[in-house]
């Protein structure tokens, strides 16, 4: 299939035979019937592992692997339970004590934390660069990296990375690239086609797209995820449960269209924010006034529905802005048809999650000031939350 919209809802479905349902089944069961003729490992090591224990693999959830797969052109894809799940396996499969990771300098709290956190007392040492400075990743290259990991657009400052430069930089040396696609969505961006070896997702976000489940995935080449759903996800046990895979598969059908409304939001928005009193700086992958916005168009086919923005008097605002606005919920998270704010501190994020100090606090700062809002525009009618955002600053 080659257009997105028809992949994103037919993608790993086989054509059903009369009497059948035309909607995808769920699938709630822990286990399934086998036979003493059929190898315990067929459901975990084959390529399309035989249903046989829902933490190794479920059908429900199987679908959506194949349908994500399809969406970002990955030979397969791998189910967890949260964002955070599958990129925790992705570094437990992929890293051992003695090896080196290089990791954006910004990225998702959560991602930032882990590596911070729990890497090092595992023996492995973590570099954490600006990845969208190519000679700052090349001269972070040791003899034991083993993976550089970036995140774009970069969450909450929505910096870029350059996925094809990156991947002609690893590849060379031969270690393994991993991009976090979760702002971009694969309606965006395509990192296998730029040269990545993994893609992450959390599901959470604009796949499942309601906020109302969590899920993630990660997408590469068939036998290296064997090998990751054989110790991370059999043995740490972060699997997707079979309903939360429902939701999400049901809800990709609609991911083009959904995308294409959260753009056409942001983008008025952020028009809007860019041209009021109160507002220091707008950063948008769509507006030409963001650093990397020629990057942007060569690497997105849509620039997502997420703002960064300083306003003047952050700190005092959030407060204010919190308390008035009606449309927008005052909370975390992103992707969701309705539209969340958030303010973001520098100095607490800065310290608290990316431990930047020196040259990298300075670079983040030149985005982010002394504190930045994250904005995620839904499918409300964009007249309606420049009013709502219009009230509150007033």
């Amino acid at each position: 299939m080659t257009n997105i919209r028809t992949t994103a809802i037919h993608a790993g479905r086989s054509h059903g035979q009369p009497g059948e349902p035309v909607a995808q089944s769920l699938t709630l069961a822990s286990s399934f019937y086998t036979a003493p003729d059929i190898p315990i490992e067929f459901g975990q090591s084959a390529a399309e592992p035989l249903p046989f224990y829902t933490r190794w693999g479920n059908p429900t959830v199987r679908l959506l692997e194949r349908r994500m797969a399809a969406l970002e052109g990955a030979e397969d894809g791998l189910c967890f339970a949260s964002g955070m799940g599958a990129i925790a396996a992705l570094f437990l499969a992929t890293l051992r004590s003695g090896d080196h990771l290089v990791i954006s300098d910004v990225c998702y709290a959560g991602v930032a934390e882990l590596v911070h956190d729990m890497l090092p007392p595992l023996g492995i040492s973590v570099s954490r660069v600006d990845t969208s400075d190519l000679a700052a990743v090349k001269s972070a290259i040791r003899s034991n990296t083993r993976l550089v990991y970036a995140e774009t657009p970069a969450n909450p400052i929505l910096k870029l990375a350059d996925i094809a430069g990156l991947a002609e930089i690893t590849s060379g040396a031969k270690i393994d690239l991993a991009i976090d696609s979760t702002l971009a969505t694969p309606i965006a961006t395509r990192p296998i086609a730029l040269g990545s070896n993994f893609v992450v997702h959390s599901l959470t976000k604009y796949a499942c797209g309601h906020g109302d489940t969590l899920g993630g995935i990660i997408l590469g080449a068939s036998q290296r995820l064997i090998e990751i759903r054989q110790s991370s996800l059999i043995h740490i046990g972060a699997a997707m449960h079979p309903f939360a895979a429902w939701l999400i598969e049901r809800s990709l059908h609609t991911l083009p269209q959904r995308m294409a409304a959260h753009q056409h939001g942001a983008l008025a928005v952020a028009r809007f924010l860019s041209g009021h009193e109160k507002i220091s700086r707008v950063l948008y992958p769509g507006f030409p006034s963001h650093p990397q916005h020629e990057l942007a168009k060569a690497q997105m086919d849509n620039f997502s529905g997420m703002i960064a923005a300083q306003f003047m008097d952050g700190g005092m605002l959030a407060q204010r802005i919190s308390q008035r606005v009606k449309l927008f919920a005052y909370a975390v998270s992103l992707g969701k048809s309705h539209s969340n704010i958030y303010y973001y501190p520098t100095e607490a994020i800065a310290q608290k999650s990316f431990h930047l100090s020196g040259a990298a606090l300075a670079a983040y700062r030149d985005y982010a000031g002394d504190g930045i809002f994250r904005i995620s525009v839904g499918l409300e009618d964009p007249d309606d939350l420049i009013a709502d955002l219009n009230s509150a600053l007033s």
